[in-house]
């Protein structure tokens, strides 16, 4: 469960439509509709197969959160295998309090997979003239500076820089990244359902299908742009930053001390970490399932797998370093880790 944040006119609707041209994704979404016209659900609800569309206001207002809770609950429904469900709040929605309702939603099978701030980089001005940067960075996870192709090339890494640094004192430990046209890279926000890392994704068979055509018409007009003379393409002057991945896999169980330890502090420009691993109780062997985003931590139960495997993810990542702190991480352990398996056991319990 991922929300997307940020006000009116940062581009949320453009980043969440990139989102969703993402082959071999089926991605949940559930919008907002404010105000008496509903323009964002009428952009996204011919791309997506269900939209759960929330009336009378903003998320963050909603009493008691229980229309929201009743549309999460339609987009978890296991048989349709969604890999994310995105919820795109108003631009006046309280990003703390957006995530707070998801984090303790009464839904199973829902966890918050992180807050996506959108800011503006070419109009908010009102960040870099506050006193205090708004708290509601605090709350983020990732923030997304959008527009990057929109300033001006002599002016555009200064502003840029100050904008960051301006998130970054209510928020140090935030992950930045900078698009234009809401080009987020997918792999910072869901897992798609395309097989092995690295491979050539595509697209459910029968599942969704106007997205296919969605992403040939865009090629369309790029092909008619070229073929006009126009001196770019939709890319050209993209700050779009490809996140950069790192897979680790060893056999038999591991030391869940070390575990803990990456969990808790992951490799530098890791964003996310993703795994399944099996540790020794003494008595057992037990099985995990660890999720990583931005400074959050949830450790589930799992079957014992009979490998243990750990991702790393993230724009900035220094895959060398990542490597060896995962490989550290996953060194298999002969013996059982008292100490350790209990701390590992009580970021489980504080996941529930």
């Amino acid at each position: 469960m991922v929300a997307l944040t940020g006000h009116l006119g940062a581009g949320k609707t453009t980043v969440l439509n990139h989102l969703l041209l993402h082959p071999g994704a089926r991605v949940g979404v559930i919008v907002n509709d404010f105000g008496e016209i509903n323009v964002d659900a009428g952009l996204i609800s011919g791309q997506v197969g269900d939209v759960g569309s929330i009336a009378g206001g903003c998320v963050y207002c909603l009493e008691g959160g229980d229309d929201l809770d009743a549309a999460l609950e339609q987009l978890v429904d296991p048989r349709l295998r969604l890999d994310v469900v995105v919820v795109e709040a108003s631009g006046i929605a309280e990003p703390a309090s957006l995530a707070r309702m998801l984090r303790y939603s009464g839904v199973e099978r829902v966890r918050l997979g992180g807050v996506v701030e959108v800011v503006d980089a070419v109009n908010d001005d009102a960040l870099l003239g506050a006193a205090v940067p708004p708290a509601r960075f605090a709350a983020a996870t990732l923030v997304v500076l959008n527009k990057a192709d929109l300033l001006p090339s002599d002016a555009r890494e200064e502003r840029l820089t100050r904008l960051e640094d301006r998130i970054r004192e209510v928020n140090p430990a935030v992950h930045v990244v900078r698009t234009s046209r809401g080009h987020l890279d997918p792999t910072l926000v869901f897992d798609a359902a395309a097989g092995t890392l690295g491979a050539t994704p595509e697209d459910p068979e029968g599942q969704l299908p106007i997205e296919a055509l969605l992403r040939e018409a865009q090629e369309e007009r790029r092909a008619r742009r070229r073929s006009a003379g126009a001196d770019r393409d939709d890319h050209a002057h993209d700050d779009h930053h490809h996140a950069a991945s790192v897979a680790v896999r060893t056999t038999g169980p591991v030391d869940p001390h070390a575990l803990v330890a990456l969990l808790e502090d992951p490799p530098p420009g890791a964003y996310r970490l993703k795994g399944t691993v099996a540790v020794e109780t003494g008595r057992s062997r037990r099985g995990y399932v660890a999720h990583v985003v931005g400074r959050h931590v949830h450790v589930l139960p799992a079957t014992a797998p009979d490998s243990s495997e750990m991702v790393a993810i993230g724009v900035g990542l220094d895959t060398t370093a990542a490597r060896e702190r995962l490989e550290r991480a996953l060194a298999p352990a002969g013996r059982c880790d008292a100490d350790g398996y209990r701390t590992l056991e009580r970021l489980r319990r504080l996941s529930e």
